[in-house]
């Protein structure tokens, strides 16, 4: 079990680089308070992390493993090590895994995720955030920023997504995504070829709407929209509100559900009382 991270902290551009290979746990919180970034190592087990700062960077890692060569790790070594970065909330941060947990929290600056089979919680990040896998699976919370994933087989879930946008694509992974209201209208594009789709949109919704699959079954919950296709393609496609915003969804095999999200205790609107329509 490996668990790598690199540090950067730059004075005007701040940042984060880890990276873990095999398994393990990394925290990274991001701080409103002024202050040095802090390093806690609660377990280790193997070689020791290699702490270095040289020229405003701080780097904790291992010499041996490349950032691009995840991959060749797997079974090759066991290591593990638990750490937890706490850092100014406005850091930039790059962190990698291979089959250990990661949790990046409270950050405002640019977040990159690379992972292998590890998996990724993101809570409450405010900055745009890019995360790559191969199977592992992305959980973002509250995240505000914008959102781009790309997997194999990893699953995306969104809860409380309010971002001016969200890209994912997946070979058969499945994406959930249950969005809050935004002050913009979003962007949503998702591509799967059998990884199945399920998007709850908040009330009131401005979107111009077109979902596709070849062969999995469709749900809809908007009498704005309008479902085509008995056997084999079907389609939901449509406009919701003004239509300023975009929702694209794509899948091959896979399903597609669109549901209606309960509006707010202060908003006065009523729903249609429509009931989701399953073909």
């Amino acid at each position: 079990m490996v668990d790598q991270r690199a540090t950067e902290a730059h004075p005007r551009r701040p940042g984060v680089h880890a990276q873990r290979p095999d398994r393990g746990r990394h925290g990274q919180c991001g701080r409103r308070r002024p202050g040095p970034a802090r390093l806690e190592v609660s377990e280790i087990d193997g070689p020791p992390l290699k702490v270095t700062h040289i020229d405003g960077t701080l780097s904790v890692g291992y010499d041996d493993l490349s950032r691009k060569g995840f991959r060749k790790w797997l079974g090759h070594y066991t290591r593990t090590a638990h750490v937890t970065l706490t850092v100014p909330v406005g850091t930039s941060a790059t962190v990698g895994v291979v089959g250990g947990s990661a949790v990046v929290s409270g950050l405002s600056g640019h977040a990159e995720l690379r992972g292998v089979s590890g998996d990724f919680t993101l809570l409450g990040l405010t900055g745009p955030v890019q995360a790559d896998t191969v199977s592992g699976r992305v959980e973002a919370q509250a995240v505000t920023g914008a959102l781009r994933f790309h997997s194999v087989s990893g699953d995306l879930t969104v809860i409380e997504g309010s971002g001016p946008s969200v890209r994912a694509e997946s070979v058969s992974g499945d994406m959930v995504l249950d969005l809050a209201p935004a002050p913009t209208c979003s962007d949503i594009c998702l591509t799967t070829v059998s990884g199945e789709i399920a998007i709850r949109l908040p009330h009131p919704t401005d979107a111009k709407v077109e979902a596709n699959t070849a062969s999995g079954s469709v749900s809809n919950g908007f009498a704005d929209l309008r479902v085509t296709g008995q056997w084999g393609a079907k389609r939901i496609t449509g406009r919701l509100g003004t239509g300023h915003g975009s929702l694209k969804a794509t899948t091959v095999s896979g399903a597609i559900s669109l549901l209606r999200r309960p509006p707010s205790e202060d908003d006065t609107d009523t729903t249609d009382g429509t009931q989701g329509k399953v073909l």
